[in-house]
């Protein structure tokens, strides 16, 4: 028997009787190209398996075997659908205001039902600080045509997306302009039966402009599969600043795929914050930075807290091409029961990139003997002028330090809860905005609360 590096599907066959419907359903004929290559990519390669290097310690197998909708963007949200949305929306932003003390009623919102854009739920900044729109209005944009599935690099998920995606969201923040408050991007998903969704969003920013982005992810509370196949593409143009939280929450039968690939220019900043909270069945984040000018910035910074039968795997890539550019990662990790965590870091340090700073950090603690963690950070550097670092570390709670607070009349539980926000405190003091950053710790220690 020979073993491949892919797997072959059930869902294979009906991504291709998709595809045909999308190709002709496509009238854009550049956008029209992009799907053809990309789905030729996918037919020659399919889903990735264990024998493939970057996910050898994921297997997918078991999260691709539902029969999954594909065709759940093809109705209107019903007038009932609407309703549950806005109880959703207007639940989550009322946990958000209690927790952010009420700042958070500040953010723009942007919320999107099932990958698509809903206007009535959204409240927009006006249009020259920040332009929104959906795949049908953007495609005929300058932006849009120069950037769109020109950024991220395929595997066997991306290609799917690129290749069948209904909707897509563009924001674009024009030259010299500054979002003046944060903008709070709600993915909402509903399911009716099990559900396979392709979103896709393109972020780019122009000269000298800035924007503060926070994801959040809501999901009805039913049994039904649902797998988000995800793609967002970043393109930062000189001296652009761009502040990107990704909090990752959800439920059971819950899986999401997530690929975050963005182009930078010179003297621009990227930060990315993940955290990654219970609840999932499996959370794949494929992160890559390309640092395309000299005089580049970036930061990356994950916290990941698991339990259950959990798998939450983050895959980075730092590609540092021209001199005198910087990136940080800081990636810690909190696991509990059966759950499982991976952390794979790459930084790739070319010829010219001389006067590179680069580095890496991976920490674990493990809650449970029945928890698994696989960190791998990784270096290549082929430049000498260069000061680069990485590192990993899995352990568990300091036994003594643990004894210390119980003999101070602290209970196990609180005490524990106490020793695992100071292990989180170097992710989330990463956070600039106070508000969120409060929000985020009080997330952490009810799930903390919940596993007692």
């Amino acid at each position: 028997m020979i073993m491949t590096k892919y797997i072959e599907t059930p869902l294979n066959d009906r991504l291709s009787a998709k595809f045909d419907l999308a190709i002709l359903r496509e009238t854009d004929i550049p956008t029209q190209k992009i799907r053809k290559e990309a789905f030729a990519f996918f037919q020659k390669n399919g889903f990735p398996s264990i024998k493939h290097e970057e996910w050898r310690f994921t297997n997918m197998l078991p999260f691709l075997k539902d029969a999954y909708d594909l065709d759940v963007l093809e109705h209107n949200v019903s007038k009932e659908e609407f309703n549950r949305t806005a109880q959703l929306v207007s639940e989550h932003l009322s946990a958000l205001n209690d927790s952010m003390k009420g700042t958070h009623k500040g953010a723009y919102r942007i919320v999107c039902i099932n990958g698509k854009i809903n206007e009535a739920l959204s409240v927009l900044p006006a249009e020259e600080q920040l332009r929104v729109l959906s795949f049908p209005e953007a495609v005929e944009q300058p932006l849009f045509k120069k950037h769109f599935g020109k950024i991220a690099k395929h595997n066997g998920f991306s290609a799917v997306n690129t290749a069948l995606f209904s909707e897509a969201l563009m924001l674009q923040v024009p030259d010299n302009q500054v979002v003046d408050k944060p903008v709070h991007l709600v993915n909402v998903y509903l399911t009716e039966t099990a559900i396979w969704l392709n979103t896709r969003h393109l972020v780019v920013l122009g000269k000298n402009a800035e924007l503060d982005l926070i994801e959040t992810i809501l999901s009805d509370n039913t049994e039904n599969a649902l797998f988000v196949n995800s793609v967002t593409e970043i393109a930062l143009d000189t001296q652009a600043h761009f502040n990107h939280y990704d909090i990752q929450t959800g439920r059971q039968n819950l899986r999401l795929v997530q690929h975050t690939e963005a182009h930078q220019e010179r003297h621009s900043h990227y930060s990315n914050y993940t955290f990654t909270l219970p609840g999932a069945d499996v959370v794949r984040n494929t992160l890559h930075l390309y640092m395309d000018k000299a005089e580049e910035e970036c930061h990356l910074y994950g916290l990941y807290f698991t339990a259950g039968r959990q798998i939450v795997d983050n895959h980075t890539e730092v590609h540092h091409q021209f001199p005198n550019c910087e990136s940080n990662q800081l990636y810690k990790g909190v696991l509990t029961d059966h759950s499982k965590a991976v952390f794979n870091g790459k930084i790739y340090v070319y010829e010219d990139a001389q006067k590179t700073n680069a580095f890496q950090q991976s920490n674990n603690i493990l809650l449970s003997d029945k928890a698994t963690v696989d960190a791998k950070p990784q270096l290549e550097i082929f430049a000498d002028d260069v000061k680069a670092s990485h590192g990993t570390t899995v352990g568990q709670l300091d036994k003594e330090a643990l004894f210390y607070l119980r003999s101070r009349g602290i209970s196990e539980d609180s005490a524990r809860n106490m020793m695992v926000n100071a292990f989180a405190f170097d992710v989330t003091q990463k956070v600039k905005h106070e508000a969120l950053r409060q929000y985020l710790e009080n997330l952490i220690a009810e799930k903390l609360q919940a596993l007692s």
